[in-house]
């Protein structure tokens, strides 16, 4: 079994499959059908969507991670809302978005969950991971003359304040869940 598999196992807690199958079916919805209702502004679509990427890494397993890492740019492309004329520049960033989904998702696999780190210093890494990334792939497609400047922004600082926000909402979720179940 590989390191990454083996990584993508990693629960906060044990859930049995057919809540797992809830869970990810709930964040997948979310994810997907958030850009299309609230459309705007960037930032409470975001930090909604950022929460879910980190409820599926600690909650989810293996595969079932796959459809809330691509769901967000897919409601985001079939609602054609969130960047009004810029929508379809997001065609050319939807595979960066998905890397950087799994990014955060396996930040906090590894660093959470696996290394046992503290929650916030696994947050701030994972955050600051993604934002690079996709502001280091936006700022490519930029310099090559894919995608417009506006981009930039939100492939970056927002990127960042999204990723830090939704985690903070996550936690508070997760917090509130575990006590209810326990």
């Amino acid at each position: 079994m590989s390191y990454t598999h083996k990584l993508a196992e990693l629960q906060d807690y044990s859930l049995g499959n057919m809540h797992q199958y809830f869970e990810m079916t709930l964040y997948t919805a979310l994810c997907f059908m958030l850009p299309i209702i609230l459309s705007h502004p960037q930032i409470v679509v975001g930090i909604a969507v950022n929460a879910m990427l980190v409820l599926a890494a600690l909650n989810l397993k293996g595969y079932k991670l796959l459809p809330v890492i691509i769901a967000p740019s897919l409601g985001a492309l079939s609602g054609a809302l969130l960047f009004g004329p810029f929508t379809r520049f997001l065609l050319y960033l939807a595979p960066f978005i998905w890397i950087g989904n799994a990014i955060l998702v396996f930040s906090f696999k590894l660093f959470s969950l696996r290394l046992k780190q503290n929650y916030w210093l696994t947050l701030a890494i994972g955050s600051a991971l993604k934002s690079g990334f996709l502001f280091l792939a936006a700022l490519s497609l930029y310099l090559l003359g894919i995608i417009p400047i506006i981009f930039l922004t939100a492939m970056g600082v927002m990127q960042l304040a999204t990723a830090l926000g939704g985690g903070a909402g996550a936690y508070a979720f997760q917090y509130a869940k575990i006590k209810l179940t326990a």
